[in-house]
This record gives C-alpha cells, structure tokens and sequence, in this order.
C-alpha cells in the first residue's frame, strides 16, 4: 500500500512538472520555421539537420559517425537560413545585411559554425539527427546591431516631449514593460518605441551597445505578470500599454505622449533605459 502510494506521489509531481514545463514553453515568443525556430523570450535560434550513413562505410561505427557529421553539416545550413530570417528592425532582415556586406555574411557565417550541438539522435534506420543552438547576443548581435552614434559611445539625451504635454510629478523606475497585446506586433532584435508624434523614444542610438549585444534590446514574453517580474525589469518596473504598431513589420510600438512623459520627467530613467531593461509583451 505504501508503494503504491508513494508511486501516486512521484507520477502526480512528475505530471505537475510536465504542466509547469508546457505553460513556460507556452509563455515564450517562439517563431516557427521548417526546420529549427527562434525563441525571442530566451534569445536562442535551433536548428535540426539529419545525415544519412554512406554506404561505403566499413562498419556500423564508421557509418553513425559519417552520419553525424552529415546531420552537422545540414543543422549548420538551417541554421544560417533561419538566422537570414530574423528582424532587426522595422525594415531590415539580417539577409539585407549579409548580402550587402561580405564582411556581415562571413562574420554570420563564422558564429553559425560555432554554434552548439544539443541533442543528437541516432535513428534505427542509421540515420542521426542533430539539432543545433546559436545564441541572437554576444557575438551574432555585434555583427549585426547598428553601431554606436557618431561622436561617442553614450547614447544622446531623451527627447523633449510635444508642447503642451502635462508633466507628472518625477518618478523613477527600474525597468519598463510594453504591453502591445492585440496589435499584431512582433519581435525584432532592434525595435524602437516612439510617442504619438513619431519621436523615439527608445532604439538603437540611445542604449549602451554592451548591455545590448550581451542582452538584447528588449525581452519577449507572453504573459504581463511574467514580464512584471522578469529580473530584467527589476523591482519598480513601469507598465504602459501600446497604442499600435509602427513600420512595414511592426516591430516598433507607439506609446501615449502622457506615458512617454512619464519615463522623460525623471533622468534617472534613462539609465535603465541605456541598460536595456525593457520587456515586450506580445500575443
């Protein structure tokens, strides 16, 4: 009796386990493509590539190595035609950049190279499959992140709100969270967040490059409460609800002049601002 019971146990936290996984699974920003996807809410592109064993292969051992590197070669291929699939911004894909550029291209070339085996699977057929992980910061993000203005590494000041705005009393936070839900907006490694007349408000020219190439501009999450409590935002973080999309792929968002105010009315959000602690929820 006791057996059984205790089995019930470890079967009901083994399934209460699983639900936990799925619903953090289904709270992340995942894109899908044929062959691998990119998670926007952990910065991570994967990629599967399967080989097939030659069969010149001396023996069984020779042929799920040959197979393996096989399946390397092919993960690597996804990997390089998701990575062209991903958004910089509103206008640009990083293939715009690779093509324009050799030195893009090579360099995007040389960290899908380096990217990560995480699984590998060795089929009863022979064949093996590989799936393959590379991370959107670090090295990826220097190559393709706009660089810093002319002029200086720090980025410039905030821009003045519109005239007549009414200014709050000054409040200082620790991170900011957009809720663009129900706007169809989407994500993107260099988004920008502009007031109702169109001026920036955050973007590219206005964070310090490190915090955004080791981090990413922004964080993606499905789920307000999650991105409130994200330790990107830390403890005071500022909620505002976007009013619509801006540009040709709606990566950027517009906020309320009156929001927008709040986060100019206090200097000392612009350090958070430059250190990239901003969340993005989408649908």
């Amino acid at each position: 009796m006791r057996k059984t019971v205790a089995f019930t146990i470890v079967v009901f936290v083994s399934a209460v386990l699983m639900v936990g996984a799925m619903v953090w699974a289904q709270g992340e920003v995942v894109q899908q493509f044929d062959q691998g996807s990119i998670n926007w809410s952990t910065g991570k592109v994967v990629a599967v590539g399967i080989g097939a064993p030659p069969a010149e292969a001396a023996n069984m051992a020779q042929a799920r190595a040959m197979a393996r590197r096989a399946a390397i070669t092919v993960a690597r291929r996804n990997l390089l035609e998701i990575s062209q699939g991903v958004q910089v911004d509103s206008m640009t894909l990083v293939k715009d950049f690779t093509v324009k550029s050799d030195i893009i291209r090579t360099s995007v070339q040389g960290v899908v190279r380096n990217a990560q085996v995480i699984d590998t699977a060795y089929m009863s057929d022979g064949s093996v499959e590989v799936t393959m992980v590379m991370s959107l910061g670090g090295e990826f993000a220097n190559v393709i992140l706009p660089p810093p203005p002319l002029g200086g590494e720090g980025p410039p000041g905030f821009p003045m709100p519109p005239p007549g705005t009414e200014m709050p009393a000054s409040q200082v936070y620790t991170g900011l969270v957009i809720d663009a839900r129900g706007l169809g907006a989407r994500p993107a490694m260099a988004p920008k967040i502009v007031d109702e007349s169109g001026k920036e408000i955050y973007g590219s020219a206005m964070v310090n490059r490190e915090f955004a190439v080791q981090q990413g501009m922004v964080g993606y999450a499905k789920d307000l409460s999650a991105a409130q409590a994200n330790n990107r935002v830390t403890d005071r973080p500022v909620t505002v609800k976007a009013l619509r999309t801006s540009g040709a792929a709606k990566c950027d968002v517009v906020i309320s002049d009156g929001d927008a105010a709040k986060l100019t009315s206090a200097a000392e959000n612009l350090s958070f601002l430059q250190k990239c602690r901003v969340m993005v929820v989408l649908d």
